[in-house]
């Protein structure tokens, strides 16, 4: 019988490319969903509702490994106080009615894997090269991450294999923030943002969902575990890169700090600072990066 992986925000851009993985590698998928959808062969929906605490718990129940990807978009709207507290609440919220469900029933699952950021670093600039072991950071971005890993932590007391996935900037095809920077490229008008100093820590889509699979396989995966490329490459980097792509050199100046922070407010720190992370934990399961390279990754996402 095959097994089945119940996947929480499966509908959105990795939750696509997951499903698709785990398909072809012979797995069942459950996902949760506010509307009602279609089932497939191997594809199946269920019904929750995170802000009224409603869940089809079959879901739960039928599930062998849970990914939990669902919460509000970081950098979806401007940072007002009731759009933080939304970020925050939807991530906790989320796991709490999971958590629930198997408390309720003692059901145990071989693993929940679990979604989280390399945001929790800290909105900071720096040539330090970020671990696992690290403390948070005490600015948003660090407790938004350190609550969504806390609220984790309830899923491990019932004796649950948990697996946190700090997720870097993610580079595919049609989809992701690679995608809201196209247009400007592709027609020569990109530019780097602020001092362009920044560090972008990046990871492929193909990557990222070939390293939740591993956290699915392998039972020896447990905690936080970086997923993104250890490399140098800061925002100016990736916009030469990008225009390179394009075919073309950068000809624009880069984009003044006070302009991003008119249009965004608070939340332009997640354009204009970041962090480099090892990945060193992750490759020491044994997974091996199929796009280390960032042209290589780009023209990978941009070919039709």
């Amino acid at each position: 019988m095959k097994k089945n992986v119940l996947i929480s925000g499966g509908s959105g851009f990795i939750g696509k490319n997951l499903t698709a993985l785990l398909v072809a590698k012979g797995y069942t998928v459950s996902i949760l969903s506010r509307s009602e959808k279609r089932n497939t062969e191997a594809v199946f929906y269920y019904k929750w509702d995170v802000v009224n605490h409603t869940i089809d718990e079959a879901a739960v129940l039928n599930a062998d490994y849970i990914v939990h990807l669902a919460g509000e978009n970081i950098g979806e709207r401007r940072w007002t106080a009731k759009q933080k507290a939304a970020i925050i609440d939807s991530r906790e919220q989320s796991v709490q009615l999971l958590y629930t469900v198997l408390k309720k029933h003692d059901k145990k699952v071989e693993a929940f894997i679990s979604a989280s950021a390399v945001g929790i670093y800290g909105a900071v600039n720096g040539e330090e090269i970020c671990s696992e072991t690290m403390a948070p950071a005490n600015d948003f971005l660090g407790y938004t991450c350190q609550k969504w890993e806390d609220s984790i932590d309830f899923i491990e007391n019932l004796n649950i294999r948990t697996v946190k996935i700090r997720t870097g900037l993610v580079l595919g095809k049609n989809d992701g923030f690679l995608m809201k920077l196209t247009p400007l490229f592709k027609y020569r008008l990109g530019s780097a943002l602020g001092s362009g100093e920044q560090y972008m820590p990046w990871i492929h889509i193909d990557d990222l969902c070939a390293i939740y699979f591993q956290a699915i396989v392998n039972p020896n995966m447990a905690g936080p575990y970086n997923a993104a490329i250890t490399d140098n490459t800061t925002n100016t980097v990736f916009s030469k890169t990008l225009a390179c792509v394009f075919g073309y050199s950068i000809w624009l100046p880069n984009v003044p700090a006070f302009v991003l922070k008119l249009a965004m407010g608070k939340m332009a720190v997640i354009v204009l600072t970041g962090r480099r992370v090892s990945s060193d934990k992750i490759t020491q399961t044994g997974f091996k990066f199929k796009f280390k390279n960032l042209e290589g990754a780009l023209r990978n996402c941009l070919t039709k």
